[in-house]
């Protein structure tokens, strides 16, 4: 029944590629997206806070068609969450909001794609926490220009600089992108066998490796300061010498044609440093990450 309150006039959706009722609902959409607005543990520049909104904001000038899978992506249905409250006292508890948020989500029906979209990347540890809940033999692909290993950083052990940390404490990750680390992470590494690809590869590809440590089912997560700051500089703590824009997507595809990817996040986005094309390109991202999950690979 239509809603008296409101005048029967076009209107624009707010959500994920601004897409209507029948494409954006809950029961029927293959993806849920969560915003997660929070930035409290960045330790250089702020702002992905305003990251969440930026991209949905952008995606609304995506073509809902994807010229290489050749599907309508407004049609696998993207149900777009409202922006989760920050808790900004505490990154523990914040890391139990998200969780449980993603948790109500991921149970919502078989096969449901749950994706977070971030804010700064300590989103992505209640995230994936509440996949492996449901999954406790999930792997996790982390693409990231940090190790992200630190054991505790600037007084917390659940900020951005520890997902990759906590997340290993539960189950296999595997680093794609760093270019960057402390001592400390790099002796984690060399202590637990992570397997690591650093950027740029030397000598022989590593991605096959990569894709080989991880198991049939697959949570991803990627900081966009993976990418070259030259294609993405609108991002907390850009390093120089990252991946292109046909790297990271190519690994994404490969991934998604091996394994099942349950679960994702999308994080770092700080928009106010950059134009508004990094927006885009970071909706872009998302669209991409829907789409492979939900068209390629064993299901």
């Amino acid at each position: 029944m239509p809603d008296p309150w409101i005048p029967p006039v076009p209107w624009t959706p707010t959500n994920f590629l601004a897409l209507p009722p029948q494409q954006s609902a809950l029961d029927t959409a293959g993806a849920v997206l969560i915003p997660v607005p929070i930035d409290s543990t960045t330790s250089f520049r702020t702002g992905a806070r305003h990251g969440p909104a930026a991209i949905i904001a952008a995606s609304a000038a995506l073509e809902d068609y994807d010229i290489e899978l050749g599907v309508d992506v407004a049609d696998l249905g993207v149900h777009t969450a409202p922006p989760l409250e920050p808790q900004v006292g505490d990154p523990r508890q914040m890391v139990e909001r998200v969780r449980t948020a993603v948790s109500h989500y991921a149970a919502q029906g078989s096969g449901k794609l749950t994706g977070v979209i971030g804010g700064d990347h300590s989103s992505t540890i209640g995230s994936a926490f509440a996949h492996l809940d449901r999954d406790p033999d999930l792997s996790v692909l982390y693409i990231d220009a940090h190790a992200d290993l630190r054991d505790e950083y600037l007084g917390t052990r659940w900020g951005h600089s520890s997902g990759a940390r906590r997340l290993s404490e539960r189950c296999p990750v595997s680093l794609v992108g760093v270019r960057t680390l402390a001592l400390e992470e790099k002796d984690y590494i060399d202590s637990n066998d992570i397997p690591t690809c650093y950027w740029p590869p030397a000598g022989e590809d590593c991605i096959p490796d990569i894709i080989s440590s991880l198991g049939p089912r697959v949570y991803v997560s990627v900081d966009l300061d993976v990418l070259d700051p030259a294609e993405m500089p609108a991002v907390g703590t850009p390093e120089p010498g990252g991946m292109r824009w046909s790297e990271l997507t190519g690994l994404l595809r490969r991934v998604s044609e091996e394994s099942h990817i349950v679960g994702f996040d999308v994080c770092e986005l700080a928009p106010d440093l950059g134009l508004p094309a990094h927006s885009y390109t970071a909706a872009k991202l998302v669209y991409k990450m829907i789409a492979y999950a939900l068209v390629l690979g064993p299901r």
